[in-house]
């Protein structure tokens, strides 16, 4: 009879459920950390949208521009803006495309100025409001969120747009709780 070496059944089950175990105290762990990082990347845009709005503004006599690809081929709409100057915005941030698991939009802006100031963009604004809502609630994110060219930033918890009205965010528990 020869020494045969190698592991049995039983062995093998227990190693299989053994990975089972860890997988499943794993994986939990793991979505949370996505939807914290689709958040937080979120938030990093806001703000960035934010910044860009507040250098736009210097060059579109004193006015925000509710279009964010103004932002990005400034010149097209600062009939004054050199077409070799740099532009404000990142181009996939201006096009509103999905992102980090999080839909973006500019659910609204302020009333234009009247008269337009000349050499203005045709678009200016008061202000405006940059917001991103989960594409999909408790999988790519949790909160949905909202920032206006005041530099605020709120939150809601069931993944909505936070309150808004003409260009700014309205600060509302619960349904738009301001971050800090």
């Amino acid at each position: 009879m020869k020494n045969q070496k190698g592991f049995t059944l039983i062995e093998l089950l227990i190693v299989v459920a053994i990975i089972g175990i860890i997988a499943a105290i794993a994986i939990p762990s793991l979505l949370r950390a996505r939807v914290s990082a689709n958040e937080s990347a979120t938030i990093g845009d806001i703000r960035t949208v934010i910044s860009a709005e507040a250098a736009y503004q210097s060059s579109n006599a004193g006015f925000y521009d509710g279009i964010l690809t103004c932002l990005v081929f400034t010149n097209t709409c600062i009939p004054t803006y050199s077409a070799t100057a740099p532009t404000f915005l990142d181009s996939q941030i201006g096009a509103m495309t999905p992102k980090s698991g999080y839909n973006r939009s500019v659910p609204s802006v302020a009333a234009a100025p009247i008269p337009i100031p000349p050499g203005a963009s045709a678009s200016s604004t008061g202000g405006v409001v940059y917001g991103a809502v989960p594409s999909s609630i408790d999988k790519t994110g949790v909160r949905g969120f909202a920032g206006d060219t005041s530099g605020v930033i709120c939150t809601s918890g069931n993944g909505t747009m936070p309150d808004n009205l003409l260009g700014a965010v309205v600060p509302t528990p619960g349904t738009c709780d301001v971050l800090r």
